[in-house]
């Protein structure tokens, strides 16, 4: 669903103005009637490489606090060795000196570390929430070719766990990488200064961790591909039955749907031990790996410190610093495989993400500015569009005034609601085929077309939220008094206040998801009202009367002849008798125009319309037909039945 726009935001009452004639000339971005530019482009980057760029000082002072806890704790390394030679040597007291040096760096260490993961863990949240931002912005511009190929559900997986991964690419990935890189250096320093044999026969093992990690990072990505993917699918069957709970239980489908669930949460429980059999296997290999070098430490470190610096060995505190400082690259070492797994799990969720981010945008926004004043008028002119190979509307030109009221009226599939949808731009409006005050819809900003033209969709669609924030969606601060008023008086309107008021907590109850608790007259007549609240300056219905009863509907009528005599009109219908009230109607058959006139004009015509007209002209006579109750005859007995 694409998300209207309030009205207020591009009629603008900045003295007076006049819309252009019909096939005047268009006004020009130096003309005076014409607004600042309500185009806005994308404020944050979509790329790793972008988001990277963008948050470089979080990953900078990171890096660089992350460089100082790794140098504190080599110079840890480098003090307990000094202080374990001054405890074994002749000058026991001595050793507080570099004891109390390294509490010192302890202390900064901490502070340090703290830092680090404060600036990074902060820069991948940050990321996330841009991200996510913009994944939404990109939602709303992709139009219908989009959302047939990728269901909702996928949708969901897409904007939860695949951002969650990137976000951990971006905070904790990161900073494992960066850390393992210092950790290293910070700890060869050390052994390297000890014993350069010694450090040789400890990494001994190393090529083999940076092969067997190379191969596993490969199969990750993969792995963590096909586990998001049936995570999406089995979201999707999730989301679809929550969204048609109704209908599965009036077609007693239960147990069906709950085999087809089954199927998919099966597939994902598959990918899932398939992913879980990878990653747990890492760590336990690399690990058992790099204890090879810890036994070699052991029993080569041992020999040197048994031979001792005289002896070309080393000392005690030589033996506990090069300890620490391996211990301190064992580590990463293992971490190593978590990292890279962060690492794929990221890319994997981010190659998901780019799928909607480099889907093509059907509907963009015009070069012109935004005209101040929209006077309604509305040309279509030469209008045709396909779907696919079908042909849905062909050479279809009309135009309306402003302040007018047209119906257009047709038989289902003739393409009606394909022509609402083309005139607010919801889907790709052929180039100079709608104009706007004599200015191509192409031309001008979606905020500006979608602003001018209110359009209310056949399906009544409902959030999850109050029946008072769905009446005032459009509305900027719906629960003001005057908005209030506003909702309340669109609602009497609409023939829905009433049984708003009687519902448990009147405007205030939750509709439930897709106003899954209202009837679908209540549904259609919320919409309705949101509608009629926009007040944008060309008001589109589409078939708004189709679930009411001829009582509410004559009401309805009523109110939208009103708004006729404030802005222009367009009524999509299949009932005459609403058409009947407006100023002039439109025949569509079969996406062409076939007849336009007024009532009277096109009943007297004898054509398609006269046909309707006679045709539901029967069936109410027919309705209004009241078969006369069987009484029983006068001297039947009391109790026995008539034969």
């Amino acid at each position: 669903m694409t998300t209207p726009v309030p009205a207020a935001a591009s009629i603008v009452t900045d003295g007076p103005s006049v819309a252009p004639p019909p096939g005047g000339p268009e006004p020009r971005e130096s003309d005076p009637a014409v607004s600042g530019d309500l185009r806005s482009s994308s404020p944050f980057p979509t790329s790793l490489g972008g988001q990277f760029r963008r948050h470089a000082p979080a990953y900078v002072l990171g890096t660089l606090t992350l460089g100082a806890f790794q140098l504190a704790m080599n110079r840890i390394d480098m003090k307990s060795k000094l202080a374990i030679d001054e405890v074994f040597g002749s000058t026991p007291a001595a050793a507080w000196r570099p004891a109390s040096a390294m509490l010192l760096l302890a202390l900064g260490a901490f502070v340090g570390r703290v830092a680090s993961r404060w600036f990074m863990f902060n820069a991948g949240r940050d990321a996330e929430y841009e991200l996510r931002a913009e994944l939404l912005r990109k939602l709303h511009q992709l139009g219908a070719a989009f959302y047939r190929k990728m269901p909702a559900g996928e949708i969901m997986s897409r904007s939860t766990s695949d951002l969650q991964q990137v976000r951990m690419l971006l905070g904790f990935g990161v900073l494992n990488l960066v850390n393992v890189c210092f950790a290293f250096a910070s700890a060869l320093q050390i052994m390297l200064g000890v014993s350069v044999k010694l450090t040789l026969a400890c990494l001994v093992n190393l090529p083999l961790v940076t092969l067997y990690s190379r191969t596993v990072s490969r199969g990750l990505y993969h792995r963590m591909r096909a586990n998001q993917a049936s995570l999406g699918r089995m979201s999707d069957v999730l989301q679809a039955n929550l969204a048609g709970i109704r209908v599965v239980r009036s077609f007693a489908l239960e147990q069906s749907e709950r085999e087809r669930f089954e199927n998919s949460n099966r597939d994902y429980l598959h990918a899932s031990l398939a992913l879980a059999r990878l990653r747990g296997s890492m760590q336990p290999t690399i690990g058992s790996v790099a204890a090879v070098g810890v036994l070699i430490f052991f029993w080569y470190g041992s020999s040197l410190l048994l031979r001792g610096p005289s002896g070309g060995g080393i000392s005690q505190g030589a033996f506990f610093a090069f300890w620490s400082a391996f211990a301190r690259m064992t580590w990463p070492m293992i971490a190593v495989g978590f990292a890279l797994s962060v690492v794929q799990r990221g890319r994997a969720g981010f190659a998901r993400l780019r799928d909607v981010f480099d889907a093509e945008i059907e509907v963009v926004d015009g070069p012109r500015r935004a005209p101040r004043h929209v006077g309604g008028a509305l040309h279509v002119e030469h209008l045709s569009f396909d779907y696919g190979m079908r042909t849905v509307l062909d050479d279809v030109t009309f135009a309306v005034a402003p302040g007018e009221s047209v119906a257009i009226v047709g038989r289902t599939g003739s393409g009606k609601t394909t022509l609402a949808m083309l005139l607010a731009r919801l889907l790709p409006t052929p180039q100079g085929a709608v104009r706007i005050d004599g200015i191509d819809v192409c031309e001008l900003p979606l905020q500006a077309v979608r602003s001018a033209i209110g359009y209310a969709q056949q399906d009544a669609f409902l959030f999850s939220t109050t029946v008072s924030r769905n009446i005032g969606f459009a509305l900027d601060q719906p629960d003001t008094p005057a908005a209030q008023a506003k909702i309340r008086h669109a609602a009497q309107e609409a023939q829905v206040l009433q049984e708003a008021l009687g519902l448990p907590e009147g405007f205030d109850t939750v509709v439930g998801e897709r106003g899954v608790q209202l009837s679908g007259g209540q549904k259609q007549r919320i919409s309705l009202a949101r509608a009629l609240v926009w007040e944008p300056p060309i008001l589109v219905l589409d078939d708004p009367l189709s679930a009411v009863d001829a009582k509410t509907e004559a009401a309805i009528l009523g109110a939208i002849e009103r708004q006729a005599a404030r802005r222009t009109v367009l009524l999509i219908t299949h009932r005459i008798a609403a058409a009947s009230r407006c100023d002039r109607i439109v025949v569509l058959d079969e996406g062409r125009i076939v007849e336009q006139g007024t009532h009277a004009t096109l009943v007297n015509a004898g054509g398609i319309y006269a046909a309707f007209a006679e045709e539901q002209q029967m069936a109410s006579e027919l309705e209004a037909i009241e078969l006369p109750s069987v009484a029983p005859p006068a001297n039947t007995p009391q109790g026995a039945v008539a034969s």
